[in-house]
């Protein structure tokens, strides 16, 4: 089994959540709001955006040109069940996106209607009632119930899984900072992503 194409896609991966995360930290939008002033405020998340879909493009072509091993294809009809669950994880994403305020996840509300910080409200309602992040449990279920499976595609799969859980220790972090007790009872009540019964937010 050639490795190379799972080493260059962790590897990638690794290099760009860095990047990323070094970019959402609040010591890089502090470092942007001292030298930029109010206009950090207005365009650093879409900026930050931008940026994040750039730099994704060298991911995409390392797993193109190195596309490793066929570990397996799922044949018809259980084809059928993972593009459900695929397009469940979308409709997730599309539906959280909407309900914490897509214009301002994309960083376009903060250019038209800027704040003092930027910051987004606390949402506990919707899909947030049952799960304290859809949308990396949206892309989970994208990424994992693929109908074909590679070496290289598995190895993008763990390092974007442990991005994903690794981002939401450092976002509830934040969250805490920003809301305190608030959040901590949101975070007691509800699962990090998987919907389980009798755990939801209740305020």
């Amino acid at each position: 089994m050639n490795l190379t194409g799972p080493a260059l896609t962790f590897t990638a991966f690794s290099l760009y959540a860095i990047v990323h995360s070094l970019l959402a930290s609040l010591w890089a939008k502090g470092k942007s709001r001292v030298i930029l002033g109010t206009l950090s405020d207005r365009w650093y998340r879409f900026a930050y955006n931008v940026l994040g879909g750039i730099t994704f493009i060298p991911v995409l072509a390392v797993m193109a040109l190195h596309p490793g091993d066929t570990l397996y294809r799922i044949p018809w009809p259980c084809f059928l069940l993972t593009t459900i669950l695929q397009l469940t994880g979308a409709a997730i994403i599309l539906v959280g996106l909407l309900q914490t305020d897509l214009w301002h996840f994309l960083g376009l509300r903060q250019i038209v209607e800027p704040g003092p910080t930027g910051d987004s409200p606390l949402v506990m309602e919707g899909l947030y009632r049952h799960m304290r992040h859809p949308l990396y449990t949206g892309g989970l279920l994208l990424i994992w119930f693929l109908p074909a499976m590679t070496t290289s595609l598995l190895a993008f799969n763990l390092a974007a899984t442990l991005y994903l859980y690794v981002g939401s220790l450092f976002e509830e972090r934040r969250l805490t900072a920003a809301f305190g007790q608030d959040y901590q009872l949101y975070q007691q009540q509800v699962p990090r992503f998987l919907p389980r019964p009798g755990r939801s937010f209740n305020s």
